[in-house]
């Protein structure tokens, strides 16, 4: 995989990925930036969401279990002297319309086996679920 981030002006970046969809990154105002796009750090979360995401809802749909309704939550801690890294990741999952026991499984995989986001971050990484019927 390649991807080329290229430099607009400021602090702005565009990153442009294989599949083609751009994606604009910025820093704060109060670092020089003009706050137009998101940090880098916190692309990386999203990232982070979106992989083990994808991977539980489509755990969940092999079982039979499909959410109504699923979102992920992320609390990150960062180290507060440069470099300010991601030192601890807690993800909540919650899903409507999912037993909880299919729900905490799919995590599960996805943090042990699947999510290649996940394996890729130094990170301690933790997890809880909430499920409602």
């Amino acid at each position: 995989m390649q991807v080329k981030v290229v430099w607009q002006d400021g602090l702005r970046f565009l990153g442009l990925p294989p599949s083609g969809h751009a994606v604009v990154m910025d820093g704060a105002r109060d670092v020089g930036g003009e706050d137009s796009g998101p940090r880098p750090t916190e692309l990386l979360l999203i990232a982070l969401g979106g992989c083990t995401g994808m991977d539980v809802v489509s755990i969940l749909q092999k079982m039979r279990t499909p959410p109504r309704k699923f979102w992920i939550e992320i609390d990150a801690e960062r180290n507060e002297q440069h470099p300010k890294a991601i030192r601890r990741v807690h993800l909540t999952y919650i899903a409507e319309g999912v037993p909880e026991e299919n729900l905490r499984r799919a995590a599960e995989l996805s943090q042990e086996r699947y999510c290649s986001v996940a394996h890729s971050l130094s990170a301690e990484l933790t997890f809880s679920v909430r499920a409602s019927p």
